[in-house]
């Protein structure tokens, strides 16, 4: 065996990988087989993931930069040196971005009949249209403010589209112009749709860029206008809540986020015609450097160009609709509450989304609100979105006079507001609300239902690896058990008592729980493969997940592969495990999967000898999930749904050339090819279980 270099690194860059996952999402749409507004949308998704890229990911690297900075972290990287690799990777992404937007996608979709009219090719009918649209829509909301010593420069909302002015002359007051400020208000569109008989094409849009660089000028008459340059910039948005201080939750959450889109700046996009003296202006302005700046050749934001997308017209242009399918027997459910429960009560039953419908989940808690024999509901929600089916089914329930629980996870990212607004709505019809544990988010996803039985009480229950949210259903792979098995659902109200009361942990026969069994449990299970490898028996660990970081958890997997147990890996983003090094990980491969739809279920394989133990669970193999969240991992005890679940999140995955990327040893990251017969597991799996 061969020893691994002492001056290599054991990990990865957390950020680094991060940026490969994007990469990988890129290639979608730089592939030509991908369906032409498919394209655009992954296009459009690279750009949406940087945002938060910058708010959270840049925003932590700066802020160790400030506190550590000669700290070398076990990617072997300083935050400088960090910082300088990460920045590199950006702008060669960026700018492949806006290639493959400028030079490929956007001539194909105008060759389609869909397109973007820039202000120096509109015709002289084309430019009186869009003058009357600019003078009626959007001239009389604009404020420009001229920066001088009365006029200091505005505050500028988080990723809010603005523009510099550069200008001569004097007002009216006898002021020299020099430098204005634009904001573009977050009520106007930002694409706008050209009349067909205007544009020659079906679907033809100008951007609200265009409409103000070209008409800016009449925002300031009697002056000479240089040039007008767009711009915006990111900040940072991570929410801070002192758990010392905190008595009311809620209110310290509200409270910051009135401040979320007014952090510390991290980004600055800006036109590339923008000229050096601006943008150093607006590098001073921000606090930013020149390696904070990116200049880009079209919108400072694609994911407007997200409208595009959704064209109800070119259905040709989009992935074939896919109807999931009711998968049996709920497709023989009537609509007796009483015949969904006896299903459950038959045998578990297992649900793959989005192959599988979502449905069954909103009918078994419909069930629940409707059941005259059921007493109680409790459920955990961290996204659901703002419209949100289920939420108004507990609300319904909660009326009908059943007991419901509901611990909503106020501290969901970017979802806070609106399980804010949702956890106000149940309080108000009598629902239980509470926000699970502080300093500890509730991410597991679980529905318990209580239901009276010949006399006694008797649960159901719903768990998942994704959330409660049916549009996200029809988009990313997750999981679910439908079961009335009752170690399971007894553990399940063990957990809810700990979340919503006071008292010592515990012990639970089914499920691990995090942060209290599941670190210790993972690790030993992992340690058993290895055992068994030493001892000559066989071995093998297959998980899959979508971040994998834990540092204890990479070193048993070193050490299980080190003992010769054969490991597979399918983490779809961020993986700070090295994989195939000599004398480190050679049995260690690691797969990412990116496609039609969002990779999304945890599930965790261990041979066992010959027992084949299989979790499945709300969580990644990453800090937090162990040690900062309350998450759970339930057992597969049917032997059928267990081979089901093996075939359906390893099998078929360790089988595709189509959507799969490998990392190498350097952490890079190379397409799968083989020469059998092409295998896309997405396709597969709708034709397989939507059969």
């Amino acid at each position: 065996m061969t020893t691994r270099p002492p001056a290599e690194p054991l990990l990865l860059n957390r950020e680094l990988s991060l940026l490969k996952f994007n990469e990988r999402v890129l290639a979608m749409a730089e592939n030509p087989s991908t369906p032409l507004l498919e394209r655009l949308r992954y296009v459009c998704i690279v750009s949406s993931n940087l945002d938060e890229f910058f708010e959270i990911r840049i925003s932590s690297l700066k802020e160790q930069q400030r506190q550590s900075p000669n700290l070398v972290g076990p990617d072997g990287m300083t935050p400088d040196q960090a910082f300088e690799n990460v920045q590199q990777a950006v702008h060669e992404l960026v700018g492949r971005q806006y290639a493959l937007l400028n030079d490929a996608i956007l001539p194909a979709l105008q060759a389609e009949g869909i397109a973007l009219h820039h202000a120096s090719e509109w015709n002289a009918e084309q430019q009186e249209w869009a003058r009357e649209v600019f003078s009626r829509d959007v001239m009389p909301l604009l404020t420009p403010i001229g920066l001088d010593p009365a006029h200091p420069f505005p505050r500028v909302y988080n990723k809010s589209l603005n523009f510099i002015v550069s200008l001569s002359g004097a007002d009216a007051f006898g002021r020299q112009a020099s430098i204005a400020v634009v904001q573009a208000p977050r009520a106007l569109p930002r694409l706008i749709k050209m009349p067909p008989e205007l544009s020659g094409h079906p679907e033809g849009y100008i951007l609200l860029t265009s409409l103000l660089r070209a008409f800016v000028g009449e925002l300031f008459p009697g002056l000479e206008m240089l040039g007008c340059y767009q711009w915006r910039v990111t900040r940072n948005s991570d929410l801070f809540v002192d758990e010392e201080e905190v008595t009311n939750l809620r209110h310290a959450l509200q409270g910051e986020l009135s401040q979320r889109n007014f952090g510390a700046a991290v980004r600055l996009e800006i036109d590339k015609l923008t000229p050096v003296e601006l943008e150093t202006f607006l590098q001073r302005e921000f606090s930013l450097k020149p390696e904070d700046t990116y200049r880009v050749p079209g919108p400072v934001n694609l994911s407007r160009l997200m409208q595009l997308c959704n064209s109800p017209n070119r259905p040709d242009l989009l992935f074939p609709d896919y109807r999931a399918p009711l998968p049996a027997p709920f497709d023989r459910v009537g609509d007796k509450p009483a015949e969904l429960f006896e299903a459950v009560a038959e045998r578990d039953r297992l649900l793959h989304h989005p192959y599988q419908s979502f449905q069954p989940v909103i009918d078994f808690l419909t069930a629940a609100a409707l059941d005259p024999d059921v007493m109680a509901i409790k459920q955990t929600i961290y996204r659901t979105g703002e419209d949100s089916e289920l939420m108004k089914i507990l609300m319904a329930a909660a009326r009908a006079g059943k007991e419901v629980t509901v611990v909503v996870e106020l501290m969901a990212r970017f979802d806070e507001q609106t399980n804010i607004n949702w956890a106000s709505k149940l309080e108000e019809v009598g629902a239980h609300v509470v926000y699970g544990v502080v300093a500890h988010k509730t991410h597991a996803k679980m529905a318990v239902v209580l239901r009276r039985e010949k006399g006694r009480l008797r649960r159901y229950a719903h768990l998942g690896t994704g959330n409660y949210h049916p549009r996200t259903a029809r988009l990313y792979t997750d999981f679910g058990l439908l079961t009335a098995d009752p170690k399971l659902c007894e553990d399940m109200d063990k957990v809810f008592a700990q979340l919503t009361g006071l008292g010592a942990r515990r012990a639970l026969k089914s499920l691990m729980q995090s942060p209290f069994t599941m670190h210790d449990g993972m690790v030993a299970l992992i340690r058993a493969e290895a055992r068994a490898a030493k001892a000559g028996k066989r071995a093998r660990i297959m998980a899959k997940m979508n971040s994998l970081l834990e540092e204890q958890i990479i070193e048993e997997l070193y050490k299980a592969s080190q003992a010769g147990v054969k490991i597979d890996l399918i983490v779809r983003g961020v993986c700070a495990l090295r994989a195939g090094v000599p004398g480190l990980s050679e049995n260690i491969r690691v797969r990412s999967i990116v496609g039609r739809f969002l990779e999304h279920s945890r599930v965790f394989y261990f041979y066992a000898e010959g027992a084949e133990t299989v979790y499945l669970s709300s969580a990644d193999w990453m800090d937090r999930n162990f040690f900062r969240r309350v998450e759970i991992a339930f057992p597969i005890y049917d032997k059928a749904l267990k081979k089901r679940v093996i075939d359906e999140a390893f099998t078929f995955a360790l089988r595709d050339n189509q959507l799969a990327w490998q990392q190498q040893a350097d952490g890079d990251y190379a397409r799968v090819r083989s020469r059998r017969e092409p295998f896309n597991l997405h396709q597969y799996l709708m034709q397989k279980l939507g059969a």
